[in-house]
């Protein structure tokens, strides 16, 4: 953080799964702040516990799911002690959320047309006209063409990339103050995507919305996102700057997903990948989550690594940080 006041404040952030086999620690002591304008880029493998993260700020996790320690504040508002009231006016006003699946967003019996005005009479009071004519705009803002036409379809009428963009407009028609976008351009073509993510820069840049960019795609978050955290196994093991973390990784880990990515590859040389597979949660290991697939690994490792911060907003959570720079 450079000194402004957060928009989102996420303080030892804990939600766990209470299942018959056990507890499932899904986020586990997370902590991070966001300011207004802000790009963020939570990564990291499937299973690590990105979106369950996005779910538990939006107040989204449900049984046997269970938020079960921290703090969540947005804006002044302690999202996790708020009235279900509260929550509603907040929720795609205030804050909103792009899902993975886009059938999570969009009612399958209700004209596209219907659900965007929705969108925006149900927090403001303008006339349908005018709600029609703003849902129409943000329809062309992410690619949709023919936007006249096409705010009449049914969303069973679009492929799965256009209902994904659909569900894009619905998040930014109210011009948020705070977007948590979980891999929303997955099903998209690169093209689209570019579209997207330049729509999404200008209005975090022209509005001051802060956003949430969770993803496992390290390509995406090098040029959106100022700050990079990395998640393993419900922790944030590394955080820091994009172009810091990425050129000079510290953390087994990130240096791994870093020379897991393609472009990294020499000609003639396999691909690098880390070795195992991420504990499951219920099988969780002991000390250092990271351990059993680190190279690095030593006697300390049997022990929770506390975090680090050995420059100003670099924080590691590791006993044995690689150097930064070297190999």
């Amino acid at each position: 953080m450079d000194g402004r006041d957060p928009i989102l404040s996420v303080e030892h952030l804990k939600t766990h799964f209470l299942t018959r086999a056990g507890v499932a620690k899904a986020v586990d002591d997370v902590s991070f702040t966001l300011a207004r304008g802000d790009v963020m880029g939570l990564v990291g493998e499937s299973g690590s516990g990105k979106s369950v993260t996005g779910y538990s700020i939006m107040g989204l996790v449900d049984p046997p799911g269970e938020v079960v320690g921290g703090h969540v504040m947005f804006d002044g508002v302690d999202l996790l002690r708020a009235t279900r009231a509260r929550l509603r006016q907040l929720r795609g006003n205030r804050i909103a959320m792009v899902f993975q699946d886009a059938m999570m967003t969009l009612n399958p019996v209700l004209r596209i047309d219907t659900q965007m005005i929705e969108a925006v009479r149900v927090h403001e009071r303008i006339s349908r006209q005018a709600a029609y004519e703003r849902a129409r705009d943000v329809l062309g803002r992410v690619g949709i063409a023919a936007p006249d036409e096409r705010i009449k379809a049914y969303p069973h009428q679009f492929s799965g990339g256009m209902r994904q963009r659909v569900c894009i407009a619905i998040a930014l028609i109210n011009r948020p103050a705070l977007i948590i976008a979980d891999e929303p351009t997955t099903a998209l073509d690169v093209t689209i995507q570019g579209q997207i993510l330049y729509e999404v820069q200008k209005l975090c840049r022209e509005t001051g919305t802060a956003l949430i960019w969770i993803t496992h795609d390290l390509s995406i978050v090098a040029g959106l996102a100022d700050r990079i955290c990395v998640m393993y196994s419900g922790r944030i093991v590394e955080a820091g700057p994009t172009d810091d973390v990425l050129d000079r990784p510290a953390h087994p880990y990130t240096r791994g997903l870093i020379g897991s990515i393609p472009s990294h590859n020499k000609r003639g040389r396999p691909l690098a990948q880390i070795p195992g597979m991420a504990p499951a949660p219920l099988r969780m290991p002991g000390g250092c989550a990271f351990r059993t697939r680190c190279s690095l690994a030593g006697n300390a490792c049997l022990r929770a690594p506390e975090v680090s911060e050995p420059t100003p907003g670099r924080l590691i959570r590791c006993f044995h940080p690689l150097e930064r720079g070297g190999s």
